[in-house]
């Protein structure tokens, strides 16, 4: 009993000034500070309230025109909304921050609503995306259908139980670069998993200027490619000033993507890197 006792002093001895130590040392005034600042680093993009300091330029309207107030806010919620549309003419739209971005660090959460409008194309259901380093909302022509940029694909699973992975790269007037060479396929899958439509999933994009890009869903790397540049196809009606293929796409704007599905996106969040 006296061997076991002192054994049981011995690793208590031990153990509870470690502890302190540890509860000390994290809530200590440096450590305070230093998360303090790392938090300082990070910037909302959407204040939860409204549209403030974002620009809407949907197809076959001028810039600026919320046409059906399809970008709205609601319970804190960023959302792309079809109630008031009759039909969807292709009216594919983008809602971009008011500023370019170069190297950065980008958050946010989605998840899909149940609008769907049945005369927007079938690939566009439970489809959105985030594009980035893209041309500003101002030098997109009324009847442009897609702006210069990559785009981070949001895909949610069709209801058939087949593979859909979300945080796919898609290309409008862009081309990059994959496993060593300029990919020609419009849109490259994931590694990311199939999520339900009204699940919250977290998603992250890390730019690197015109060199390395990363994207992230729920903590995990999913896809990485290089060397964003203009090129390819898809976008029509574009200013052929705008699209000089080959020039590298060193910096742009950020778009949340509305073509014919309803979505919501909260805690939009940016750092710039150097």
């Amino acid at each position: 009993m006296m061997h076991r006792k002192t054994r049981r002093t011995s690793f208590k001895a031990v153990l509870w000034p470690s502890l302190m130590w540890l509860i000390i040392s994290s809530c200590s005034p440096t450590s305070l500070k230093e998360k303090s600042e790392r938090e300082k680093e990070w910037k909302s993009l959407f204040n939860g309230k409204n549209l403030e300091n974002w620009v809407v330029k949907i197809h076959h309207h001028e810039v600026g025109d919320n046409y059906a107030q399809t970008f709205r806010v609601k319970d804190g919620l960023l959302q792309v909304n079809y109630d008031d549309y009759q039909t969807f003419d292709n009216r594919y739209g983008h809602l971009f921050y008011k500023e370019p971005f170069s190297s950065f660090h980008l958050k946010w959460e989605y998840r899909f609503t149940d609008q769907w409008l049945k005369d927007a194309p079938s690939y566009t259901y439970r489809n959105s995306g985030i594009m980035f380093h893209s041309q500003s909302p101002q030098s997109i022509l009324k009847e442009q259908d897609w702006p210069i940029s990559v785009e981070f694909q949001l895909l949610a699973g069709a209801g058939d139980g087949k593979p859909r992975p979300t945080g796919n790269m898609c290309s409008p007037g862009t081309d990059v670069v994959y496993e060593g060479k300029i990919d020609p396929r419009h849109c490259i899958n994931s590694s990311a998993p199939t999520f339900e439509w009204n699940q919250w999933v977290k998603a992250e994009l890390i730019v690197l200027g015109d060199s390395l890009v990363t994207h992230v869903i729920n903590g995990d790397t999913v896809l990485q490619y290089t060397r964003p540049q203009i090129g390819g196809g898809v976008t029509n009606n574009y200013d052929p000033a705008v699209k000089q293929d080959g020039k590298p796409l060193t910096q742009g704007y950020i778009g949340l993507q509305s073509e014919g599905q309803g979505i919501e996106f909260k805690d939009i969040r940016i750092k710039k890197l150097n």
